[in-house]
């Protein structure tokens, strides 16, 4: 069951490794790939985005898991287990460089379809198929976020492995519960909302604005929970 998971994990820590070792890359090539990062991540937050059923219920997810992530200081939390890396690792002394290796690459690799919805089919089919694509993918990008970011992008691994790990568990459970039909509905709107914070990483790797994306985590189980409530409201109307 947890197979594809500890693959992904395994190819962002190899990913990494093997990035570790690209440190003579010259500081405008490396400038001008983080460009092409930022770009390729805001293209497939957009796609995804676009995916939404419901536009407001969009919105309203954003604002309201916003204010839940600014309650719970998400991002603040994250920096300083990224810098609690930093002090126990060490690093190369640029100033947050294992901090925001870790934290951007953690976002990347853990919002989106592919984290939950390979998760889900290595819990329920046993296909890790999925998990295997987006280990491919997080491996490569290892390399490269890990040569201009540092050795901090390693650490995401274990979050990763956490994450996916937690939904292929209980991906059973999920699935008798909910049923199939809302929960395909479900993950349309945590894919689009998903999206909309993928966006907002490309944004930051652009350096254009610094938006607080860890604190609009919550609107991804906002939108999670909208969709049955609203489901549950609209019956109640037709009666």
């Amino acid at each position: 069951m947890l197979t594809g998971t500890i693959v992904n994990a395994a190819a962002i820590l190899a990913g990494s490794l093997i990035g570790r070792f690209l440190t003579g890359i010259p500081e405008g090539m490396r400038q001008t790939v983080m460009q092409g990062i930022g770009l390729a991540v805001i293209l497939l937050g957009l796609q995804m985005g676009l995916q939404t059923q419901n536009f407001l219920l969009l919105v309203a997810s954003l604002v309201l898991g916003a204010m839940i992530g600014e309650a719970l200081r998400i991002e603040f939390r994250l920096q300083q287990a990224g810098a609690w890396l930093e002090r126990k690792v060490g690093g190369d002394k640029k100033e947050g460089s294992i901090a925001n290796g870790f934290v951007t690459a953690t976002l990347v690799y853990c919002i989106g379809a592919m984290a939950v919805l390979g998760a889900l089919d290595s819990g329920l089919r046993d296909n890790h198929d999925i998990l295997y694509t987006k280990a491919m993918l997080d491996g490569f990008s290892a390399i490269i976020f890990t040569s201009t970011l540092g050795i901090g992008v390693a650490f995401s691994a274990i979050p990763v492995f956490l994450y996916q790990g937690a939904i292929a568990l209980l991906s059973t459970q999920i699935y008798v519960f909910l049923g199939k039909e809302l929960l395909d509905a479900m993950l349309v709107e945590v894919t689009a909302t998903g999206g909309l914070l993928i966006v907002a990483i490309g944004i930051n790797i652009l350096e254009l604005r610094k938006i607080n994306v860890a604190n609009m985590l919550p609107a991804i189980v906002v939108a999670a929970a909208a969709v049955p409530l609203l489901k549950w409201i609209n019956g109640l109307f037709s009666l």
